[in-house]
């Protein structure tokens, strides 16, 4: 048995930073990976979706100013695109993300870790004893929906449509959440045909006008969008996958792309040890410590609270110091649904805080005020002109609560908006903070005028 201060379970963004933190705080600490370290968002999720969309999102700003437009003759270099992709995920190979670990003297241990008793781990035949606490930064994986012959088409997730060695000459996606437009996008703009199978909407857990202009410009794009539909049967042959819809209709293609969601990886973790049913996401307090169990953490997407990798690396800062005793404050104004949280469609969708919806299901009493997210001086220079920015504030306390920015690359921009919620700043107070002229930021100055101060 091998003893360590600390035992990662999981070497995915949250373990990672929870690892590396503890570690140069000077304990001893052991990382136990089953697959790659970098986890999901490295090699199958954030880094190469984005290799894939932002050649495309680069290509349609040009052609949307004047001037350099007309330069633009062609298509992408897909060989290209696919290539850069396979160089930021290292070739599906972790050796160049395992130093960051080594370097600051983590132990790494190839394999699945498992609890078998309090404060142990255990990885194969070996047994690691962690003497202060264990770390669960397991994740999550594709969830598949219980559709008629699905199993059997044997259907693309996230992971076979980020990391695709060639663009199918057609490509259905169910799902219109941010898998599904976003690889919508990535594929439409590589050449292939895409239909999008959607629900009520596109983006359903964000502002109604997000789901509306990302589906907006998607058909623009020549992705064919059936809006409330659901499949109910799939199957393969010879000539690609078929999928049944709700109506009665089918769509053929080469292959299917699966985005409904993602499922907690609690099974065969353990947890049934120590008193935790593994069914769904794991419980935590505010500290991420599953109540009962004050030696044991959850962070990132096992616990459920806001699946992104920031909010894995600021749970695993939590985590880290609880165990350090360095406690950060209990309140976190940002976690959960109203997380940060970007869409890299086009327009891309930035966000923070409350939707109107959710601010109306907590009882808040808010104002909301939209303004045009290049309906300024600074947004005439883009290659946009399609976007919104929308400002829920709290009537009570005169305090934002919500911010959602639609448009070209507004990603930046929620930087600005998340410190006024998470603040708490007045907004006769953010009055003063005066953005520049002319920058696409005067949005705020829109805002404020809107508003009447």
């Amino acid at each position: 048995m091998q003893s360590f201060d600390v035992v990662v379970v999981g070497a995915g963004p949250g373990g990672e930073v929870a690892a590396g933190k503890l570690a140069e705080a000077g304990l001893s600490v052991a990382v136990v990976e089953g697959d790659k370290v970098g986890g999901e968002c490295s090699f199958y999720a954030c880094i190469p979706s984005k290799a894939l969309l932002r050649p495309g999102e680069l290509l349609e700003e040009v052609r949307h100013v004047p001037g350099a437009a007309e330069a633009v003759t062609g298509g992408l270099d897909v060989a290209a695109v696919l290539g850069r992709r396979d160089e930021l995920i290292g070739h599906l190979d972790d050796s160049g993300q395992v130093p960051w670990l080594t370097d600051r003297g983590v132990t790494l241990v190839r394999g699945w870790g498992r609890l078998v008793g309090e404060r142990q781990v255990a990885v194969g035949d070996e047994v690691l004893e962690a003497r202060r606490a264990v770390i669960l930064a397991g994740g999550t994986r594709a969830a598949l929906p219980a559709i008629e012959g699905i199993d059997a088409v044997a259907p693309w997730t996230n992971r076979e449509a980020t990391t695709a060695e060639r663009v199918p000459d057609s490509l259905i996606i169910v799902g219109a959440g941010v898998v599904g437009s976003e690889m919508a996008q990535a594929y439409v703009s590589l050449g292939a045909r895409v239909t999008l199978v959607a629900g009520r909407r596109v983006l359903p857990k964000e502002e109604d006008f997000a789901g509306e202009q990302v589906a907006a410009r998607l058909v623009e794009q020549g992705v064919d969008v059936r809006l409330g539909q659901r499949p109910t049967a799939a199957r393969r042959d010879a000539a690609g996958v078929t999928v049944t819809l709700g109506d009665g209709s089918t769509v053929s293609a080469d292959e299917l792309l699966v985005a409904t969601g993602r499922t907690p990886q609690a099974v065969d973790l353990g947890l049934e040890v120590v008193g935790v049913k593994p069914e769904g996401y794991v419980e935590v307090d505010a500290h991420m410590r599953v109540p009962g169990q004050d030696w044991l953490y959850v962070i990132g997407d096992l616990n459920g609270r806001a699946q992104f990798t920031h909010m894995a690396k600021y749970q695993a800062a939590i985590a880290s110091g609880e165990i350090l005793g360095r406690p950060m404050v209990a309140e976190h104004l940002a976690d959960g649904p109203g997380s940060p949280r970007v869409i890299f469609t086009s327009p891309q969708v930035a966000a923070v805080g409350h939707t109107t919806a959710s601010a109306g299901q907590a009882g808040l009493r808010v104002r909301v005020v939209d303004v045009g997210t290049e309906a300024n001086a600074g947004g005439s220079y883009s290659g946009g002109g399609v976007g919104t920015a929308r400002f829920l504030v709290d009537e009570d306390r005169q305090v934002l609560v919500g911010v959602t920015v639609t448009g070209t690359a507004v990603a930046e921009f929620l930087q600005a908006a998340t410190v006024a919620i998470v603040g708490e700043v007045p907004v006769t107070r953010l009055r003063h903070a005066i953005p520049s002229f002319p920058t696409r930021s005067e949005l705020w100055l829109y805002f404020f005028n809107e508003y009447g101060i």
